[in-house]
């Protein structure tokens, strides 16, 4: 397990973050991705992610590189359109609740994920209110090729190599994908 504080992680900056990203994504065919609060950054506008970004500079005192972060962000996004690429995400129903951006950036976000959904390489998942949870909801994660588990709290990011780690947050995901969802 590698564990990394944010304050060391992004003391340059956001974007350096995201172009970490970009080369993870660019290595892995299958991303599995459970989030119970927040959007995950392949799937959000630029105005989300501007909400999320900000959120992050002020709550740790970062460098301002909301721009270029935003940028990196959406360029991400160009891996969804590649069909040796599968995506399955799923969110909370909380996570498309949450207040945590103005209502017409929530509403364009909400717009966003049908598009993205309709992809034949994304399945998105949401898990309603309703459902009685086999596994609590703790917190997102995503799952590289079933070989990593990037974790994300407050305070810093848990990079999970283990073979049982990645088979606990292999068989969460599973427990979170049957649940009751519009979209599997």
């Amino acid at each position: 397990m590698q564990h990394a504080e944010w304050q060391r992680i992004l003391r340059t900056g956001l974007k350096p973050r995201q172009q970490e990203h970009i080369e993870w994504d660019q290595k892995t065919r299958l991303f599995q991705v459970f989030e119970a609060t927040v959007l995950p950054g392949l799937l959000q506008t630029a105005e989300y992610a501007r909400a999320r970004f900000a959120e992050g500079i002020r709550r740790l005192k970062l460098p301002n590189d909301i721009n270029e972060a935003v940028a990196a962000r959406v360029r991400r996004q160009e891996i969804l359109y590649r069909t040796d690429k599968r995506f399955h995400f799923v969110l909370t129903e909380a996570a498309l609740r949450f207040r945590l951006c103005p209502t017409d950036v929530m509403l364009g976000q909400l717009d966003r994920l049908i598009s993205f959904s309709q992809l034949p390489n994304v399945r998105l998942g949401i898990v309603g209110f309703e459902t009685q949870y086999a596994t609590s909801p703790w917190h997102g994660f995503w799952i590289y090729d079933n070989e990593r588990v990037l974790v994300e709290t407050f305070s810093a990011a848990l990079d999970l190599r283990q073979p049982q780690e990645i088979e606990l947050y292999g068989n969460a995901f599973e427990t979170a994908r049957g649940s009751r969802q519009l979209r599997a």
